[in-house]
């Protein structure tokens, strides 16, 4: 009997997930990854992931599936691959995505090491995605959810082929209503809980607020400027500023102004009009490759370059065997380093990478 190592967030999803593979004949552990320290985040609220009620959630489910249950503590990991990496990028005028980094640094590598040495075959999440064998290929095919509102394979595209083939999305051809039936119908206590929507470890109040309690520094001031470098006014820290942004700027001006660039060095931040946030072309690096271990032309095809864009088309090029460089069709607004491009042939995910400063 094959063992299946299942990720346990405390919500609907990974708990209807542990579910169907334990209905599918699977020997089943469920697991809980400890994240990080509740006194150095603040307090848990009702949309975030991995508080305390969480884990007495997912313990509930667990005991009424009749399964082995485990707390997993990876609070140090968390902090140095998505915490540190998180402020890091915001201090450096980066814009982060930790969600993306979590799947890629602890569900799919510190918890997949951690189901090899349990012996287990597969590792089991709640994501709304699909994996599939393609034969002529001779790969492991990462796809979109059939539930198109509920995509996930956006945040999953640094999945490697070792990792896609040890790893099962049994929510993949569902609905959210079809999840919550299921839930219902056996009386989870969960059933009716709301979706995390926040990031995790920011539980209170902005991200900056965050980032300044967390590692306790004063973020100091500097000069917003035009594309010419003429000064227009004092920003309040390039943390507190992400490309695209027009809120919250103070400054006044005839036209409406955004930001189009930060620049750490230089502790500036340079301001816009809305025509100067559109670009053709993007470059990419730390890239995976998933349906081909490499482009060998460049090809026309859709690409995303945030979580809940419609997607685009592109011709998508791999220069070298770390790079892709991307030509939109139509010019794109706001295109941000640090938010991963993930690239889509129909519904499979062709591969994926971090956008680069232009």
């Amino acid at each position: 009997m094959d063992k299946a190592l299942i990720a346990m967030s405390g919500g609907v999803d990974s708990s209807v997930a542990a579910c169907l593979i334990k209905e599918q004949g699977y020997s089943c552990i469920g697991v809980t990854m400890k994240l990080f320290q509740n006194e150095y985040i603040g307090e848990s609220r009702e949309h975030t992931c991995c508080s305390l009620e969480d884990v007495e959630d997912a313990r509930s489910v667990a005991r009424q599936l009749n399964i082995p249950y485990y707390v997993f503590n990876f609070s140090d990991r968390f902090r140095e691959c998505v915490i540190d990496k998180f402020v890091r990028a915001y201090e450096a005028g980066i814009t982060p995505n930790p969600c993306i980094d979590c799947n890629r640094y602890l569900k799919f590598d510190k918890l997949f090491h951690r189901s090899k040495e349990l012996n287990c075959n597969y590792v089991v999440t709640g994501h709304y995605a699909r994996v599939e064998y393609d034969e002529t290929l001779n790969r492991y095919l990462l796809k979109k959810a059939l539930d198109t509102d509920k995509d996930q394979s956006y945040v999953l595209y640094a999945m490697t082929q070792e990792q896609l083939s040890h790893t099962l999305f049994p929510l993949g051809e569902l609905t959210k209503p079809e999840v919550r039936k299921i839930a219902e119908k056996h009386s989870f206590i969960n059933a009716k809980k709301h979706d995390s929507q926040d990031i995790c470890f920011v539980t209170g109040g902005k991200y900056t607020d965050f980032i300044q309690q967390y590692t306790s520094k004063r973020y100091p001031e500097g000069n917003f400027v035009d594309i010419n470098g003429r000064v227009l006014g004092t920003h309040k820290g390039i943390i507190h500023y992400t490309i695209g942004q027009r809120r919250g700027l103070n400054i006044s001006s005839t036209e409406a102004l955004y930001v189009s660039a930060i620049d750490s060095v230089n502790n500036t931040v340079t301001l816009a009009s809305e025509n100067e946030l559109y670009t053709k072309k993007l470059v990419a690096k730390d890239i995976n490759m998933i349906s081909t271990p490499f482009l060998e032309k460049p090809e026309k095809l859709k690409v995303k370059v945030r979580y809940r864009q419609p997607e685009q088309p592109a011709t998508v090029e791999q220069t070298d065997t770390d790079t892709l460089e991307i030509t939109f069709d139509t010019p794109q607004r706001a295109v941000t380093s640090g938010q991963a491009v993930v690239i889509y042939n129909g519904d499979i995910v062709v591969g994926g990478g971090t956008i680069q400063r232009k």
